[in-house]
């Protein structure tokens, strides 16, 4: 690639880092009086939404790449189970914190890096050698050494009780594999199709927006669908929407490896944000993480 592309794929991936770090701070500024106060289902169908617009939008003004003429609903269709397989992680999520503390799952969900890459590499067939599973290995223990405890408040006592019972094992086990299955299955299509990636995100954003929308009013929703919205809450609704098409790029152009990579550098970023919004404090397990993940990616991108 030329220096121009290689500059923009930096961007892309820094970018990436960056809203992915700061999406847990961000939550935690939309909170009033300590509690969330807006519903997470109108979230979902916002984010969803808007990267719906934002699609169609890259398709309007001329669009670079000319729409294949035989179009037709067999291109479509393979992401409905993309958006079927999203909205179901999202709900697990959410289920899950009634079998474990937050603090136990924010430490196992780390797992989903395991699941994903033996996915990628067992339905893509892509050949991972003893190097590079030991550099997802280390992402593994990053992510889970700096849940354990990278960040502390003051005044906190060394950590907190963790409690899971076997219903959440179960559902921990479940959510990793359709968190990698819903990426690598979403990589595999979007790369076997030649079609514009604004078409294919159409494709499955008009899937998540109807899924979506039809699970907010199977389960109801007190209160009306923006209540307790701030303009905190519509920067995670943006920044969410915006990775989303990031991480479309990533997958088309890249790999899931790659957005593993994306996901545990984020943790510097959340760390540093964290630090600078509410005075918490790093411990030595941070310093750990960071090490760990420098070293995977010496291991997994350097030359050998």
């Amino acid at each position: 690639p030329q220096d121009g592309s290689l500059g923009l794929w930096a961007l892309l991936l820094l970018l990436s880092v960056a809203i992915y770090g700061s999406h847990a701070p961000l939550l935690t500024l939309c909170k009033v009086d300590g509690a969330i106060p807006f519903s997470s289902t109108s979230v979902v169908v916002l984010v969803e939404l808007t990267k719906l617009l934002l699609s169609v939008l890259s398709l309007l003004p001329g669009a670079r790449e000319p729409l294949p003429a035989a179009l037709s609903w067999r291109h479509a269709a393979p992401f409905a189970l993309s958006a079927l397989l999203y909205a179901a992680n999202n709900n697990l999520v959410v289920h899950m914190q009634l079998f474990m503390d937050p603090s136990t799952f924010q430490v196992l969900s780390n797992l989903k890096i395991v699941s994903t890459a033996l996915l990628y590499s067992l339905l893509l067939r892509r050949r991972l050698g003893p190097r590079r599973w030991l550099a997802l290995l280390l992402l593994l223990a990053a992510g889970v050494t700096y849940s354990c405890g990278g960040l502390r408040g003051h005044g906190d006592t060394a950590g907190t009780r963790l409690h899971v019972t076997p219903v959440g094992l179960l559902l921990l086990s479940v959510y990793c594999l359709i968190s990698g299955l819903s990426a690598v299955y979403t990589e595999a299509i979007l790369k076997s199709q030649a079609l514009p990636l604004g078409l294919q995100n159409i494709f499955l954003y008009f899937f998540g927006v109807l899924l979506n929308l039809m699970g907010s009013l199977w389960t109801g929703m007190e209160g009306g669908f923006l209540e307790g919205f701030s303009p905190w809450v519509l920067l995670v609704v943006f920044s969410q929407a915006l990775n989303g098409l990031i991480m479309s790029v990533v997958m088309k152009h890249s790999s899931n490896i790659t957005r593993l990579f994306i996901i545990s550098c984020s943790i510097l970023v959340n760390a540093l944000l964290s630090v600078a919004l509410f005075n918490l404090q790093l411990t030595p397990l941070f310093f750990v993480a960071v090490a760990c993940i420098g070293l995977a990616v010496h291991l997994y991108y350097g030359v050998t």
